[in-house]
């Protein structure tokens, strides 16, 4: 069914900056967000997908139901995969993916849908190995590790670009994921574009056949699962988002970019390379190797998933209202979690798409909430 929305309840639908309240009268939720919802229901809504900004996420629904009751949001952490079939299959009412789908899984979900950036992050090569703190690797030797190719930590390559460091006669553990995954594609992606026999010998997506004769691969479920094999385990390394890594106290080695410099993940390294990328008017864009001296090499934009059309208006109205945080005080969640906050020009972008939700409606960005 479409979603005819009656342009009172459009109309009656406002949203104010974090700094400016708008007097209630009473039939409506007033809150310090300013968020001011034209109905008393509780709207309950249910998300699915990419286990990368799925703390964000959760953090954001947390607070965002302190401060306005009435919308319980829900996200469940299972893979970029399984977020776009869930999506496709209509059981759910947002999605979120770390790869933007593409125009032949959009055609099939009958509701089309919205592809928002909501925000950015780093993937990481983490590592447990004792004694070593500031591990760098060349694009060479990480590729060979994860091919299969190198299988001790004092490989020559390895040691070639840590000179001094004490490296291990110790076999390395290489742990992947073995959901889909959007982290999956968005690494392999990047293996594929820095080094052509990745691409021709295994390629990229969401899962992809790991080199089980070479060398010890073992898969972990979500990056909780990767986060907890790499720690678990001596001489393991693995891939996985910036904000796991860092919150579990993960080592993570510095990588070498495009430029050919040795760069460690951060949120200014990450901004970096997100600086040289520009989106596209679909939101729809691939960073596989960003340019820059000081850029990481490995980061994302990540999406959520939203119909274009709801059933309920008083949903779609939750669903704008969702989007709202997030473009502004999510943003400063973002940053404190480990994860790239959205640039301004950005944030417009996807306000602008997201108005199309409620087409009577303009989302009101706060340009202050990110000084705080």
């Amino acid at each position: 069914m479409e979603n005819v929305l009656n342009n009172s309840i459009i109309t009656a639908l406002v949203i104010t900056s974090l700094m400016g309240l708008s007097a209630c009268d009473g039939n409506r939720g007033e809150n310090s967000l300013g968020i001011n919802l034209p109905f008393k229901d509780t709207i309950r809504a249910v998300g699915a997908g990419a286990s990368f900004p799925a703390p964000l996420y959760k953090n954001w629904f947390v607070l965002l139901n302190q401060q306005v009751p009435q919308l319980q949001l829900d996200f469940q952490s299972v893979g970029s995969g399984a977020g776009i079939e869930r999506l496709t299959q209509g059981v759910i009412d947002f999605g979120a993916s770390d790869i933007a789908m593409t125009d032949t899984q959009i055609a099939k979900v009958s509701r089309g849908v919205l592809m928002l950036p909501m925000t950015a992050g780093s993937i990481v090569l983490a590592y447990n190995l004792p004694g070593v703190k500031d591990l760098k690797l060349s694009r060479e030797a990480y590729v060979d590790i994860f091919s299969g190719k190198i299988t001790r930590w004092n490989d020559p390559k390895i040691a070639l670009s840590n000179p001094g460091v004490n490296l291990p006669d110790q076999s390395i553990s290489v742990v992947h994921r073995s959901d889909g995954s959007g982290t999956t594609s968005v690494f392999t992606n990047h293996l594929s574009a820095i080094s052509p026999v990745w691409k021709k010998d295994i390629g990229a997506g969401t899962a992809v056949e790991w080199p089980r004769n070479k060398g010890t691969f073992v898969g972990g479920r979500g990056n909780e699962g990767v986060t907890s094999l790499i720690a678990q385990t001596a001489g393991a390394i693995g891939f996985l988002e910036y904000g796991f890594a860092s919150k579990s106290n993960l080592t993570m080695a510095s990588l070498e970019n495009k430029a050919g410099k040795f760069v460690a993940p951060s949120g200014e390294s990450g901004s970096k390379a997100l600086a040289q990328v520009q989106l596209p008017e679909n939101l729809r864009a691939f960073i596989t190797d960003p340019e820059g001296d000081e850029s990481y090499p490995i980061v994302t934009y990540t999406w959520m998933l939203l119909y274009k059309k709801y059933d309920e208006p008083n949903k779609a109205i939750a669903m704008e209202a969702m989007i709202q945080y997030g473009l502004t005080e999510g943003q400063v969640q973002a940053k404190q979690l480990g994860y790239i906050p959205l640039p301004d020009n950005v944030k417009e972008r996807v306000a602008a798409v997201a108005d199309t939700i409620t087409p009577d409606f303009k989302i009101n960005l706060n340009p202050t909430a990110e000084k705080k």
